[in-house]
């Protein structure tokens, strides 16, 4: 009886399905899907990786497709439009579903997801080593888990996209581990291309950046994250983040004031 019970339970209770974007991230996929092995169904979307990412995956049980990148709201999108179930969970190939996260996701799950269409959880970023745990990295809380009936990826900004919901969205507990940066290099070749996006982007919404702002806006990310969010006490580490995160900053109003004039 026990076991017909639980059987019954598990019929009843919503499914979920993973979506996860890669390009090249055969070093890292394999500890992401791992984390995803409670999901009921897998949906990976690859925009050419030269490595052996979609083998890989394939091998962990995602479906994989492929698709040209045209922008990460986009890609997301289509990955969401392939799943097999209404509930969505949207993980980027550097993040990790933490035990504790699992168990709460699973818990909300096994309730019918009742009063809510998506869940947000904090979100921590290991940075040379540690997990950064103050500043404007940490909690960092993102919208991961919801209900493709009432949101998705809307609008059409293609950089640091985020999902949207019609409804209540409820914070789970534990943590989602990000894997953010290979090295500084990596971390600063990122920073130019979200920049350079971000730029576009701006500017093809007809906003103006002024000299005020290559000075004031990375002035006051660095203020507030480093010494208002309590940055400092994660140390050297915390030092970095926010330094490098104000270079971000600037970098992009620099480029969306340079738009403005045209090539040169």
């Amino acid at each position: 009886m026990r076991a017909v019970a639980a059987s019954a339970s598990a019929m009843s209770r919503p499914a979920i399905s993973a979506c996860v974007i890669t390009l090249n991230e055969a070093d890292r996929i394999e500890a992401c899907l791992a984390a995803l092995a409670f999901c009921d169904d897998i949906v990976l979307v690859d925009s050419g990786s030269s490595d052996a990412t979609r083998e890989l995956a394939a091998r962990h049980g995602a479906r994989v497709f492929t698709r040209a990148f045209d922008g990460y709201r986009a890609q997301k999108d289509f990955a969401v439009q392939q799943a097999r179930h209404d509930w969505i969970l949207c993980v980027d190939a550097d993040e990790r579903i933490s035990a504790e996260l699992r168990a709460s996701i699973e818990a909300a799950r096994d309730a019918g997801f009742v009063g809510a269409h998506g869940y947000r959880c904090a979100r921590a970023t290991r940075y040379f080593g540690e997990f950064l745990r103050h500043g404007n990295a940490y909690p960092d809380r993102v919208l991961r888990l919801f209900d493709r009936r009432h949101g998705g990826f809307r609008g059409t900004r293609e950089i640091h996209e985020h999902v949207e919901v019609d409804g209540a969205v409820a914070l789970l507990q534990g943590d989602l581990l990000h894997e953010a940066y290979r090295s500084l290099d990596d971390q600063l070749a990122r920073y130019q291309r979200y920049a350079r996006m971000m730029a576009a982007h701006l500017h093809a919404q007809g906003r103006r950046a002024r000299l005020r702002n290559i000075v004031l806006n990375p002035a006051w990310r660095f203020l507030r994250g480093y010494v208002l969010r309590g940055g400092f006490r994660d140390g050297w580490r915390g030092l970095f983040y926010a330094y490098l995160e104000a270079g971000y900053v600037r970098q992009k109003f620099l480029r969306l004031w340079l738009l403005r004039r045209g090539p040169r």
